[in-house]
């Protein structure tokens, strides 16, 4: 990888053996192992049994979860924050595995639709609750420091499973609850916003 990535610097017009690059390969692939480690994590290892049976039935929520990811469209990072909400049916997750979970797919190359989804599925596949939602708000770098260089814009996206796709005074709760930056309204499948949640 750190010939390659010396390799690039020449194609970009740079010296790699002039003394402030010489060690940016190494640091390079370094970082590039860190960003995308999720793909060498285990779920279930992460989440190491931490699954309780309770009887508690009210919404579970985890918000202004940080998050840093490497577009996989330009390699530029999008960052912002998760909310993340469950209604338990039978059981709950340890509440540090949550932060832990979204890590594990933000480490990967991503788009935030897909991300959004991944953690909403996983959530659903491993303890089966009343409902799942996922809400993440980002800035995109590729956005604000190419193309449209739009540099106050943010995305967002949501996934709403089970009683929070169903029933509106649930999902309303919970978007309330994070109190989105953005005014957003949802009524059965439209939603008003000056962005876009994607379910």
């Amino acid at each position: 990888m750190q010939s390659l990535i010396r390799q690039l610097l020449a194609e970009l017009g740079e010296d790699p053996s002039r003394e402030g690059l010489l060690d940016t390969p190494k640091r390079v692939e370094k970082a590039l192992k860190f960003l995308t480690s999720g793909y060498d994590r285990d779920i279930d290892q992460v989440l190491n049994n931490a699954l309780f049976t309770v009887d508690y039935s009210e919404m579970v929520i985890v918000k202004d979860i940080d998050f840093y990811i490497l577009c996989e469209h330009h390699l530029l990072p999008f960052f912002g924050k998760c909310h993340v909400a469950y209604i338990p049916k039978t059981k709950v997750i340890g509440l540090s595995k949550i932060p832990r979970l979204v890590e594990i797919f933000a480490r990967r190359l991503q788009i935030q639709e897909r991300l959004t989804s991944q953690i909403a599925d996983t959530i659903r596949e491993k303890i089966n609750p009343l409902g799942v939602a996922v809400v993440m708000e980002a800035t995109h770098l590729c956005m604000s420091m190419r193309g449209v260089e739009k540099q106050n814009s943010f995305a967002v996206t949501s996934s709403m499973l089970g009683a929070f796709r169903d029933n509106a005074r649930t999902r309303m709760e919970f978007l309330e609850l994070i109190k989105l930056r953005s005014a957003v309204r949802v009524s059965g499948d439209l939603v008003e916003s000056d962005c876009v949640l994607d379910e």
